[in-house]
């Protein structure tokens, strides 16, 4: 039987054999400290998912949200398909909106590629306050082919899941359903209200590859840069 109990991650460290040419020893010392903090981040992470996979059952969908999609209406229910887990993420791409928000774009085209895998386990959706025909034309300019996309036109999904407000914001949200019965499961909750001095709003773990890729570069994600619509 395999032991739950974890070396401690400096010991794991000491198992790294890699060097690179020309590299100094204050560089490798530093490096070690460094693979030291990225196992204990990797075991942070996979401590919170446990969490968040653990959390007792969530408050039950008795409203019936209704959407508007490109084959017509469809309720909460119709979007889970034949999965038992639904992800919603909601855009900012509201009718006072001119063009959709680049950041929310960035993250809908990289998950347009990544689709069919996550749809073998879970059903994703992306759900917006414009009209349908608004957003059809949008999925079209960006030239996605994949994304299941469904307005919210009354604003009763968006006003109890994302911003009670009907402001427009970005929301991630997922559901759960057994014998019928459709729960909340998990929502991002991070916001400006719980970001650190000098960062923008994000949560944790970061949902876009872009930023963890940012992060392993010098210049990191820096702060005065966004994704753009065209460049």
């Amino acid at each position: 039987m395999t032991s739950s109990v974890l070396k401690p991650a400096a010991e794991l460290a000491t198992t790294n054999v890699r060097r690179f040419p020309n590299e100094s020893a204050e560089y490798r010392s530093a490096r070690q400290e460094l693979l030291v903090e990225e196992i204990e981040l990797r075991r942070h992470i996979e401590r919170v998912a446990a969490l968040r996979r653990a959390l007792p059952p969530g408050g039950e969908v008795i409203k019936p949200y209704e959407f508007a999609g490109e084959s017509g209406v469809a309720s909460l229910a119709d979007l889970f398909g034949s999965k038992p887990t639904l992800i919603v993420y909601s855009y900012m791409y509201g009718p006072q909106r001119e063009k959709p928000c680049p950041m929310c774009t960035s993250f809908m085209s990289t998950w347009e590629e990544k689709l069919p895998d996550i749809e073998q386990r879970v059903s994703f959706v992306f759900v917006a306050r414009s009209p349908i025909a608004r957003l059809i034309e949008a999925k079209k300019a960006r030239g996605w082919t994949r994304h299941r996309i469904y307005s919210d036109a009354s604003g009763d999904y968006t006003c109890d899941y994302v911003s009670k407000d009907d402001s427009d914001l970005p929301g991630y949200n997922v559901f759960t359903r057994h014998n019928g019965t459709i729960r909340h499961f998990w929502a991002g909750e991070m916001g400006a209200g719980t970001m650190d001095p000098g960062q923008d709003p994000r949560g944790a773990p970061d949902m876009d590859p872009l930023w963890t890729l940012l992060d392993t570069t010098p210049e990191g994600r820096g702060k005065d840069w966004y994704p753009k619509l065209s460049y």
